[in-house]
């Protein structure tokens, strides 16, 4: 189960969000060829992903930008993608450009607490991104998000509220970090735990501005604006009958 898109537009574009994302992969495409040499890519994440043991000061931007597999950079931009448009569109572009970066050093501070002898490297935008769910949960609790649920053999796009999703995503997260063993776990969950957190505290004086819960009377949870309509158009390949 996992979003693919959110009913929630955006009245600015979202330079920022647009940016983050392409940095991330041509960073990405820059070492891809590296994933073919199992020492040399170990070496190129210790020196620049962050290790809690030893951490440098750089790192904690660094490790932002770098990613352990295709998957692992799709997923994370798809969340970014999907959620990063309207946390920019609330915030403006260097408001979420400040707010994006400084979710990720927390998210990394929280991982760091959670394991400070670990000498594996931590890298991944996901932190961050977790950051940005954890605004969106607070700005709009009852947006609908459409999500791709994968059931055995039955494949469904369903819309469902925002607070299910991420409120489902960030119970997941703690409970997978209190189970499994730090030196067993090759997620971090505190840092998306951390940065999810950050994420709402972070997000919690533009929230009272526009009203706190005087603001989700007032749209009853809902983006302060129509939402987005998208038109199902029948498939062209024709039915196989038994």
């Amino acid at each position: 189960m996992f979003p693919i898109r959110d009913h929630n537009p955006s009245k600015r574009i979202p330079y920022v969000t647009w940016t983050i994302i392409g940095v991330n992969i041509l960073i990405f495409v820059g070492y891809y060829q590296m994933f073919s040499n199992e020492q040399a890519i170990s070496e190129f994440f210790f020196d620049w992903g962050l290790v809690p043991a030893m951490p440098r000061p750089g790192s904690f931007i660094t490790s932002m930008f770098l990613h352990g597999g295709i998957m692992h950079l799709a997923g994370n931009m798809l969340f970014l993608w999907v959620f990063g448009d309207n946390i920019e569109d609330q915030m403006g572009h260097i408001g979420f450009f400040a707010f994006y970066f400084l979710g990720g050093i927390g998210a990394a501070f929280a991982q760091n607490l959670s394991d400070p002898q670990s000498l594996v490297p931590m890298i991944g935008a996901s932190g961050a991104i977790a950051t940005v769910m954890g605004g969106y949960l607070l700005m709009f609790p009852k947006a609908r998000v459409d999500i791709l649920l994968f059931f055995v053999i039955i494949i469904r796009v369903i819309p469902v509220p925002a607070w299910i999703v991420l409120g489902l995503w960030f119970a997941i997260q703690l409970v997978q970090g209190w189970a499994t063993p730090s030196d067993q776990g090759r997620v971090a969950h505190w840092a998306h735990a951390g940065g999810f957190v950050t994420g709402v505290v972070m997000t919690m004086p533009l929230w009272l501005w526009r009203g706190g819960p005087a603001f989700w009377r007032r749209t009853e949870g809902h983006p302060p604006h129509p939402d987005a309509s998208y038109r199902f158009v029948r498939t062209s390949v024709p039915r196989v009958r038994r």
